[in-house]
């Protein structure tokens, strides 16, 4: 099966081709051999029959093969062209700008009702890993438009010929008109490679992330993705920002190396900072963003817990101080603890690697409820050197609070500021995981985790209904 292949005047300048039956000799599919007149990178198959529409509507959609064109002509998406055989590129990028009247006057700009000022650029590909793959390519060539670039992926991996055949002309339109934002299919897709559910997943999602924020030259637009970014990942903003902000400042000056391969060296350099055996310490100028030291369990705690920030933590820093209060509140006067409140504290109430290896010494005592006896001996049987000698340490350091009177009011009030902390930490956190989450498509989940918040705000209302 052969089609002529016209440039943007409607001369042919070459030909495709595609063999019918798998039996027959030869490649699957051929294409012209590259001549004076036609130069792959530089024509685009249906241009001829497109380029009114294009100019007309400000919109082109992008598709991979010649019956995927076809398809989306016959299924009223008239702007449809594909790439012959190669990749699409600076050469496509120059016909496409020339036909959209693409301009940096009002670009960029998505209006409420779906319209895009300035025109749009819509890259389908099919919902396999090498159309994703072939999306994030796009993202390169991004950089040379004005216009609003998006990306249309049909989930269940069909291309348009094959959707149109399977579901009609109407599914081939709802893929279109259900495009998304190149960004923003990027972001999710290099946030997707990361467990969301750990603050070391959301760090590493994030130092992945923030380059590709960087990246975006619409400088209007980066600010908005950072928030978006923030929200996704269930983080602060400003620590979005700063890194995001970092990012750009270890990209190279314009004209330092092509955009293709700052990002090519970009992914890389983000692949050797997520390198699980980078384990980077306080200093690392990132403990905005919730970065810790993976901690060993009590058993296994090397060195003096009590040297440097990174075992005992900061005593300037107000969690680490209110950590070690609470401590030293737990193992001196432990009935003056809610048991109950107290045990439920889960590993990441502890921030400072040391004082988590303390807590879990005394859950593994039994914790609170299982009795005050004996219990700094308890807790010590459980903590091997040299978290006991930080055990013994909290046990005898004298409390800010002595007078025999107020001692009890002092142990309740510092143990529940940090349950109140803990609290809180979840609750942020459900509410990242609610954010990334489509509640429709999720229904269920979304439910359970709203169930869960809900149920973590009312155990911090009751709790602060008490102080």
């Amino acid at each position: 099966l052969v089609w002529p292949i016209r440039d943007v005047t409607g001369d042919v300048v070459g030909f495709g081709a595609r063999k019918l039956l798998e039996e027959d000799q030869g490649p699957k599919y051929l294409n012209s051999p590259e001549t004076a007149l036609y130069k792959k990178a530089q024509v685009l198959y249906g241009i001829d029959l497109a380029k009114r529409e294009i100019a007309k509507a400000k919109q082109v959609v992008v598709v991979e093969g010649y019956t995927d064109v076809m398809a989306a002509h016959l299924s009223g998406v008239p702007t449809a062209v594909a790439t012959c055989g190669t990749a699409f590129g600076p050469d496509h990028a120059r016909i496409v700008r020339r036909l959209v009247g693409d301009s940096a006057s009002g670009a960029g700009v998505q209006l409420a009702s779906g319209a895009s000022v300035g025109g749009e650029i819509i890259f389908t590909f099919d919902g396999d890993a090498a159309g994703r793959k072939a999306a994030l390519r796009a993202f390169g060539e991004d950089q040379r438009f004005y216009a609003q670039t998006f990306v249309a992926i049909e989930p269940g991996g069909m291309d348009p010929c094959e959707l149109r055949q399977a579901k009609g002309p109407e599914a081939v339109r709802a893929l279109v008109a259900g495009r998304q934002p190149l960004f923003e299919f990027v972001l999710r897709s290099t946030i997707a490679a990361h467990d969301l559910n750990t603050v070391e997943g959301r760090v590493a999602a994030l130092r992945a992330s923030a380059p590709v924020v960087a990246n975006i030259r619409d400088s209007a637009l980066r600010p908005e993705y950072a928030r978006m970014l923030a929200g996704w990942l269930g983080m602060d903003f400003d620590a979005v920002r700063q890194e995001v902000a970092a990012a750009s400042r270890r990209m190279p000056p314009a004209g330092a190396a092509p955009a293709g391969a700052r990002r090519e060296e970009g992914r890389a350099q983000e692949g050797r900072r997520d390198d699980p055996g980078d384990q980077r310490g306080p200093g690392d100028g990132r403990r905005d963003l919730g970065t810790r030291p993976t901690m060993p369990g009590p058993a296994q705690w090397p060195g003096d817990p009590r040297r440097g920030q990174g075992a005992s933590g900061d005593r300037a820093d107000p969690v680490a101080r209110l950590e070690r209060n609470a401590l030293e509140a737990v193992l001196q006067h432990p009935g003056a603890v809610d048991a109950t409140s107290f045990d439920a504290l889960g590993d990441d109430a502890f921030t400072v690697p040391a004082f988590r290896a303390v807590h879990e010494a005394i859950r593994a005592a039994g914790g609170l409820t299982a009795g005050t006896a004996a219990w700094v001996e308890r807790v010590l049987e459980e903590a091997a050197a040299p978290v006991a000698d930080l055990v013994t340490e909290l046990a005898v350091t004298p409390l800010p609070e002595d007078r025999p009177d107020a001692i009890e009011d002092y142990v309740h009030g510092v143990v529940e500021a940090l349950v109140d902390l803990g609290l809180t930490r979840q609750i942020a956190d459900r509410r990242g995981r609610l954010q990334r989450m489509d509640p429709v498509a999720d229904a269920d989940a979304y439910g359970a985790a709203f169930a869960d918040l809900v149920a973590l705000e009312g155990r911090r209302r009751a709790l602060r209904g008490r102080q």
